[in-house]
């Protein structure tokens, strides 16, 4: 049975260290010489003794219990995919998983419930579909006792790889993309556009470019057309802005789908941003921006673009399930994606 013993020094060769042990030399060093759970050698025991331990705090394993540094471990191995990096030495039984490249953070959440329902091990995250950048902490877990039974980290590492990955960072395609921007009053030089600017910034922040744009007037011939030639072109993504609303002269979200594209699936539970648009010719997603976008900082296509880049295709239930989560606070500072916007289960 493991318990913690109190044993004389000079006994404890081959024996695990319950505890970490300080050592403090005056204006040389003060920090840790042996950490908890280092197995004790004889070369340690003149150290030890110099240190004023005349006897330590030792646990004694059997087979079928372990040491939280070693569950976390274990855990922390099963639980990191693809894009995740993470350190091989615990502190206080408890490892952070990192983000290895930018990208975005998929988290597959039920199963992370589900091996949080199991007692003496957890894990807490941030949440999925989180741009995140190369270093960013994304999760972290640990044994919550000093010493689990060997059978209750078997049943997580059996949740954890039923499901696995349960933690990964997708990186974003280097896309290519298009933009058309319709509205009669901007094609006729009544008001300046403003929507160009900043679609390209949102697509160097993801280190993709736009690099075709064109303006057209509420024409829906025109605009389909428009569209048909950039889908015959090398592009990755397309953009449309204006024309989403329900007014009678908002043409463009019938444009999109006189395009022939394969699925079109229009508005998303999010404010701002409820009459976006979002269609699939192939692989080629075709976003229509709401006017709302010209007014606020953050909106549903930032929480929609970051997927797109990383190669998802978002439905209609995806648009959905942004509803928990998808009021924007309009903060005077905004902190996004530091705050609640997007944050869906």
């Amino acid at each position: 049975m493991s318990q913690l013993k109190k044993i004389k020094v000079e006994e404890s060769i081959g024996l695990t260290l319950a505890h970490d042990i300080t050592e403090i030399r005056p204006d040389e060093f003060k920090g840790v010489a042996f950490t908890k759970g280092h197995t004790v050698q004889e070369k340690d025991i003149c150290h030890l003794m110099k240190l004023g331990k005349r006897h330590l705090y030792i646990l004694d394993l059997d087979e079928n219990r372990m040491h939280e540094d070693e569950v976390v471990l274990e855990l922390v191995k099963a639980l990191s995919g693809d894009g995740i990096a993470y350190s091989d030495k615990p502190k206080e039984g408890k490892l952070e998983l990192i983000a290895a490249h930018d990208g975005i953070v998929k988290v597959n959440v039920d199963s992370l419930i589900k091996l949080n329902m199991i007692p003496e091990v957890m894990c807490a995250s941030i949440h999925t579909n989180t741009p995140v950048k190369k270093g960013d902490k994304l999760a972290g877990t640990r044994a919550i006792p000093l010493v689990v039974e060997k059978h209750i980290v078997n049943e997580a590492l059996e949740v954890i790889c039923e499901a696995a990955p349960i933690f990964e960072v997708k990186k974003y395609k280097k896309a290519k993309a298009r933009l058309v921007i319709t509205g009669s009053e901007v094609y006729n030089g009544l008001i300046k556009d403003k929507f160009e600017p900043i679609v390209r910034k949102k697509m160097l922040c993801y280190g993709s470019e736009l690099v075709e744009t064109i303006i057209l007037p509420d024409d829906r011939e025109r605009i389909s057309s428009a569209l048909k030639d950039y889908l015959v072109k090398d592009t990755d993504l397309i953009i449309t802005t204006g024309g989403m609303s329900v007014d009678p002269d908002d043409i463009t979200r019938f444009a999109i789908k006189d395009a022939g594209v394969d699925k079109l699936f229009y508005s998303a539970a999010v404010l701002p941003g409820a009459m976006m648009q979002l269609a699939y010719k192939g692989d080629i997603p075709i976003v229509g921006i709401p006017a709302c976008a010209l007014y606020h900082e953050i909106t549903v296509f930032d929480l929609v673009l970051p997927r797109l880049l990383s190669g998802e295709q978002p439905d209609n239930t995806d648009l959905a399930k942004l509803a928990h989560g998808g009021l924007c606070l309009n903060c005077d500072k905004c902190t996004y994606p530091a705050c609640s916007f997007g944050k869906s289960l």
